[in-house]
């Protein structure tokens, strides 16, 4: 096997010289591709001293050296990779050193064209700990049961029941299957979930299959700092940003001619709910008269999904 990580890098020079570290521990690790993303801090230069060290680090930036978004990032960073499979990781983020296990098993089999595993929470500080706890816990980003690839797609679409998660960084591709099956990657429009939506389409399109989803093959690091964090901690409404999401998955869904009628409306009755989320109160049951209107079928679903548990997408 030949892996190539690759890593966003983006006020990250506290942590970028450890997930580098994690991923060299592997033979399997090809290569690992920084893209350093106009940082404010000293990421850029801790980035030249991991690659003028290691061999089998390369770094790279935007041809402007400007600010384009995770995004943008792991999509030039996927373009620049030489290796047969694609892995990711968060520069604040580390692997742990049975993340490659199942893959190594597999991949014997040419039909799998993407192995998941579970992702596990470190937090870096106290402060953050105290911070970030209830959003985060101890848990595991995780699929909660082995599934097979079919079911992947519409489980993440909340079809399947209790179905669960994977991130990004427990996630490897066969680089050709992806370039070959996708023909939009990470979508740089989207400046908060791009990796949720990515993975939404993956899923579709490949033949994803769990790893080892029981205990976690990377941490997520969480710190003060974070991207996500610091919009969860803002005034910001979470339902906005997924709002945001859900309209780009139903804009792709609903130009996808391969994708069942069922899975479209469900995916339409999600970006609904969001919708009226996010409405101010006066317009809400408008809102929901109207769409009550367009599809009186949606009459149950809606006025559950006013109430839609938002965490289970992040």
């Amino acid at each position: 096997m030949k892996i190539s990580v690759v890593v966003p890098v983006y006020n990250a020079e506290k942590f970028v010289s450890q997930a580098v570290e994690s991923a060299l521990q592997f033979e399997e690790v090809y290569e690992v591709i920084l893209v350093e993303d106009k940082s404010p801090d000293n990421a850029l230069q801790v980035c030249r001293e991991l690659a003028a060290k290691h061999d089998r680090v390369k770094l790279y930036q935007h041809p402007d050296k400007g600010n384009h978004g995770a995004g943008a990032t792991r999509n030039l960073g996927i373009k620049m990779t030489t290796g047969d499979f694609i892995a990711f990781l968060d520069a604040d983020d580390y692997y742990l050193p049975n993340r490659f296990d199942a893959e190594k098993e597999l991949f014997k089999n040419p039909k799998v064209e993407g192995v998941y595993g579970a992702l596990g929470v470190h937090y870096y500080t106290e402060k953050a700990k105290e911070q970030y706890y209830n959003i985060y816990k101890n848990s595991l980003t995780t699929v909660y049961k082995k599934h097979a690839p079919k079911d992947v797609f519409p489980g993440q679409m909340n079809m399947k029941g209790s179905f669960g998660l994977f991130s990004v960084d427990a996630l490897t591709i066969r680089k050709d299957s992806l370039l070959k099956k996708l023909e939009t990657l990470f979508k740089p429009s989207l400046h908060l979930h791009e990796d949720t939506e990515f993975l939404l389409r993956l899923s579709y399109y490949l033949d994803l299959y769990p790893g080892i989803i029981d205990k976690a093959v990377a941490m997520r690091g969480i710190h003060e700092n974070n991207r996500i964090t610091k919009v969860v901690s803002s005034k910001t409404k979470p339902t906005a940003s997924r709002g945001i999401l859900w309209s780009e998955v139903n804009s792709w869904a609903q130009n996808e001619e391969t994708i069942p009628e069922n899975i479209k409306t469900h995916i339409k009755r999600m970006h609904r709910s969001f919708e009226i989320a996010n409405a101010p109160k006066l317009k809400k049951w408008s809102m929901i008269i109207k769409y009550l209107i367009i599809d009186y079928k949606s009459i149950r679903s809606g006025l559950y999904n006013i109430n839609f548990r938002y965490s289970l997408i992040s």
